[in-house]
């Protein structure tokens, strides 16, 4: 192969890098506008959306600002400077020298630490594993100094680098303790206790922990997007045109072979994008099956305690045949359809445990059916996230099906609008959650 085709080829890959990159970037953009915010006390196992404060019992100090945190990350880099004489021969032929001034930084020390921490917002906690995840701390610390402050030596190394100018400047980015904090990663089962938690899975689509929030997370996909895709136009003319500098073409010649590199990259971009909206919609129609089966899950497990109960009240009152058809009419919920289907729609049991208090004042001091009752509202409350979730992101399905250029790619695929579920009995009770400052 001859070496002046190199450089059409090295601009093609670099060109095929920045598609790759500008096309992981809008499906990011696309999986943070699709998947909607989980409450911690309604994450289920898979990927999922939360917005929280950063809490652990025990912090770590930060190395430079000295700050209680859950993760930091400190550099500290020291300025030098030389001057450089080297020699060169002229357009003559003729050896001369010259000097130049040459300056930079160089990092002389770095460390950082982070710890497994709590998320909480309004309902709750859930354990966060930062291991493996994409995290973008906020800027804590940044001072530069000489050998006259004491920073310099006391958090500095005593070594310094060749050609110094004796300044250094120390960075420090964190999170800090109750810090809120936007992250989007994969939802897993405890080792130690039967409770979900967020840690790394090398086949999920995305771990971020950001100390930015939703909108800025989005607008900077958006920007990576646009600044890549575009570049890598480009660099597909760039390459063909020194191509052509160098076989020294007519100007004529060049131009139609600059129209058609940057007509195949525009093409292989909008190819690109076509391919991975509509994936993204098929993503997004799982996601909502997903969720309906989270909902399922819940209402078999809630039938599953129906039976407890009803041998709670069989212990302490003959048989009343208005509770027992209540008791029953939830257990029925086991085999509740999905919205849109023909069948029974699920509803909430706060309404039938009222009526059986109601009717056996008795029941209240008893403390297998007080532990019963607790057990009740807490899987009432778990159905009401689980619908919550279900209605929001078939929100977002259906928006999806309805927006141009989207309400196309989905014809493409024949697909439909998800019916939301419309039962509205379900409530939430209130967690309380004490964490030490």
């Amino acid at each position: 192969m001859s070496y002046e085709f190199l450089i059409p080829l090295a601009g093609a890959i670099l060109a095929l890098l920045c598609l790759y990159f500008s096309l992981r970037a809008a499906r990011r953009q696309r999986l943070v506008d699709n998947l909607p915010t989980s409450k911690t006390t309604g994450v289920f196992i898979g990927l999922v959306e939360l917005k929280g404060t950063a809490e652990v019992e025990r912090p770590l100090v930060s190395y430079l600002a000295e700050a209680p945190c859950v993760y930091y990350h400190w550099l500290i880099q020291e300025h030098w400077s030389r001057t450089v004489t080297e020699t060169y021969t002229d357009s003559k032929g003729r050896t001369k020298t010259r000097t130049r001034r040459e300056s930079g930084w160089t990092t002389v020390d770095s460390g950082r630490d982070q710890i497994d921490f709590y998320l909480r917002d309004d309902e709750g906690v859930i354990r966060v594993k930062p291991e493996g995840a994409s995290i973008d701390p906020l800027p804590v610390f940044d001072e530069t100094c000489g050998r006259s402050d004491p920073l310099y030596y006391d958090k500095g190394p005593a070594h310094a680098v060749a050609h110094s100018d004796h300044r250094r400047r120390f960075t420090e980015q964190a999170i800090p303790l109750h810090q809120q904090v936007y992250l989007m990663g994969p939802a897993r089962e405890r080792d130690d206790v039967v409770a979900p938690e967020i840690r790394h899975d090398r086949d999920a689509a995305m771990y971020l922990i950001s100390t930015e929030t939703e909108q800025s997370v989005r607008r900077d996909y958006a920007l990576q997007f646009w600044f890549l895709g575009i570049l890598a136009i480009i660099l597909a003319v760039a390459g063909w045109l020194i191509f052509d500098l160098a076989r020294e073409l007519e100007p004529s010649t060049r131009i139609g072979t600059y129209v058609l590199a940057g007509s195949v990259g525009l093409a292989a971009w909008l190819l690109g994008w076509v391919w991975m909206a509509f994936n993204s919609l098929i993503d997004l129609r799982q996601r909502v099956r997903q969720a309906w089966a989270n909902v399922d899950v819940q209402l078999k497990r809630r039938s599953d305690l129906i039976p407890n109960l009803v041998r709670a009240v069989e212990g302490l009152r003959d048989h009343e045949r208005t509770v027992q058809e209540q008791l029953a009419e939830l257990r029925a919920q086991l085999t509740a359809t999905a919205p849109g289907e023909t069948g029974p729609d699920p509803r909430g049991c706060a309404p039938v445990l009222l009526a059986i208090v109601e009717a056996y004042p008795e029941l209240k001091s008893d403390e297998s059916f007080n532990r019963l009752q607790a057990s009740l509202i807490d899987t009432e409350q778990r159905v009401a996230l689980a619908r919550t979730y279900f209605n929001d992101i078939a929100t977002f399905y259906n928006t999806r099906l309805q927006v141009i250029p989207d309400r196309y790619l989905a014809a493409l695929g024949n697909l439909r609008p998800q019916p939301l579920i419309t039962a509205t009995d379900f409530e939430r009770a209130p967690v309380h959650v004490s964490l030490a400052d």
